[in-house]
């Protein structure tokens, strides 16, 4: 168990070496703790319990049970000025920076725009479906334009699981190493219709005033029905002003998306942002056959 683990376990008071899954007395004299009625839920009932609602559709959240608070009323300069050129996944980093999600959960954000890989997969012409495969390339790492928290790091052997049958999918991610950390997902359409699968290993590096996430591992998805599977890496993500100033993000770098039944290939740009910002979030790219 690293360091940033140990805090959020005496922050909240939970034991991770208790194998009941238990809360221990601590967590439960926490202040601020919001009590749900669920006899007044509307008719929903206890969570994961309810009749579906009238379009047959599971009612799911959209926001998170608790707030963010400011990261302006930290110092985190005491702690990353001797981290400069080092690895972050070795450093115990200040809770402050961490999201209220794992990065298991933070995983499943790729399945958001889904609706591109059923597209793919109705599409009659090869070149038609790669542009849907890449619209959905770029689509999975859309959410972290804005997103300037850590998500936590999983413990080893730890899984997440999601089904949403509203979209067509089910979803399991699990934690498979733990120095260096690597996460892996599998994913498949409800209709036999895809597959997705893949490993992350994102390795990060502070810079004095960003902290840079150069992406390993390959990501692959496969469309059944045509018997074809393509295969890309993520562009990398580097979060700026960490030390000072408003926390911003940018995406740069080459994504090569390989048909490898037909041999047709996608290049993508995600260009960096420049010396006025004229280029932030811009992306380019064209497909070309193997011809």
């Amino acid at each position: 168990m690293n360091g940033e683990e140990e805090f959020f376990d005496a922050v909240t008071g939970f034991d991770s070496d208790n194998s009941s899954g238990e809360f221990s007395e601590a967590n439960q004299r926490l202040t601020g703790v919001i009590h749900v009625d669920t006899s007044k839920s509307n008719g929903i009932g206890k969570v994961g319990d309810g009749p579906p609602q009238e379009n047959g559709i599971q009612k799911h959240r959209t926001s998170l049970p608790a707030p963010m608070f400011t990261r302006s009323d930290f110092s985190v300069w005491s702690i990353l000025k001797k981290c400069i050129g080092l690895e972050l996944s070795k450093i115990t980093m200040p809770i402050a920076f961490n999201e209220p999600l794992s990065f298991l959960q933070r995983i499943t954000e790729y399945m958001e725009h889904v609706y591109l890989i059923h597209r793919a997969s109705r599409q009659p012409q090869s070149l038609e479906r790669m542009q849907s495969v890449a619209a959905f390339a770029v689509s999975a790492v859309a959410s972290q334009w804005e997103r300037t928290g850590k998500p936590f790091n999983p413990l080893l052997g730890e899984t997440y699981e999601l089904i949403r049958e509203d979209l067509g999918f089910r979803f399991i991610s699990e934690q498979v190493s733990h120095h260096p950390p690597i996460s892996a997902f599998y994913s498949e359409g409800l209709h036999q219709d895809f597959l997705f699968h893949g490993s992350i290993y994102p390795k990060l590096k502070f810079w004095g005033k960003s902290v840079e996430a150069e992406p390993r591992g390959t990501i692959t998805l496969e469309l059944l029905k045509h018997k074809e599977a393509y295969t890309w890496t993520n562009p990398t993500c580097c979060v700026h002003n960490v030390i000072i100033g408003k926390l911003w993000i940018e995406q740069y770098g080459t994504v090569e998306i390989l048909n490898h039944r037909t041999g047709d290939k996608c290049v993508l740009h995600f260009k960096p942002c420049g010396l006025f910002g004229k280029e932030l979030h811009k992306v380019e790219g064209y497909i070309q056959d193997k011809r």
